[in-house]
């Protein structure tokens, strides 16, 4: 079993979160909103609402379309919304754009609905990371199967979810240095490919384990 040129080192991450002075009671409100927030906002309202309701593989994952849904009612433009995929992000200003785009272009294709009060208004938030290294570091696959089966919800979520905004790449932390580090190109390639809509974090880190099981005997 090969040794890595450096090592995987495991991290978890914490959010302190603000509620920012930015509101939507209507999805012209909304459209303004997504110009003005921070990128921290749109960062909480989409990466981090996947991470806490990882536990959900059916319905929206991002804050603005179950807003939209539920209290909007306006069901099209949450579906929109929700099929925006953030693994094809790797920077916020382009998921800023495109869901800004979305919200706008609906508001003028049917402006009876876009000052129309919702339910309850929509408060925007952001999230401030804090990151904090676990002491587990993996030099070969070996460790790094064992250390990934320590791991918290929230550090598979910084590692494997919110990666991307970090590394600027349409990848994640493992697979990163699974093919950097340890030369397994092929292995990383799968594990980039597990679909994060239809998984929980545990049945991720269930995948996870099972991709590298064979491996570790070769």
């Amino acid at each position: 079993m090969n040794n890595a040129q450096c090592p995987f080192q495991f991290l978890t991450a914490s959010y302190l979160v603000r509620i920012l002075d930015v509101k939507a009671s209507t999805l012209a409100d909304l459209a303004d909103g997504l110009e003005k927030c921070s990128d921290g906002s749109i960062f909480f309202h989409t990466f981090q609402s996947l991470g806490r309701h990882h536990f959900l593989t059916e319905g929206f994952s991002n804050d603005f379309a179950q807003w939209i849904l539920t209290a909007c009612n306006r069901a099209e433009l949450a579906e929109q919304l929700a099929s925006l995929d953030i693994r094809d992000y790797t920077a916020i200003p382009e998921l800023r754009a495109d869901l800004r785009r979305i919200v706008k272009d609906y508001c003028e294709q049917h402006s009876a609905f876009a000052t129309q009060q919702a339910f309850e208004e929509f408060p925007f938030c952001e999230a401030v990371e804090v990151t904090t290294p676990l002491g587990i570091q993996a030099w070969d696959l070996r460790q790094f199967s064992a250390g990934l089966g320590r791991l918290s919800h929230a550090s598979l979520h910084y590692h494997f979810i919110a990666s991307r905004l970090r590394l600027h790449f349409s990848t994640n932390d493992f697979s990163q240095w699974l093919e950097n580090c340890l030369g397994l190109k092929s292995l990383a390639s799968r594990i980039n490919q597990i679909d994060i809509y239809t998984n929980t974090l545990d049945s991720l880190r269930d995948l996870l384990m099972n991709l590298i099981e064979p491996e570790l005997h070769t």
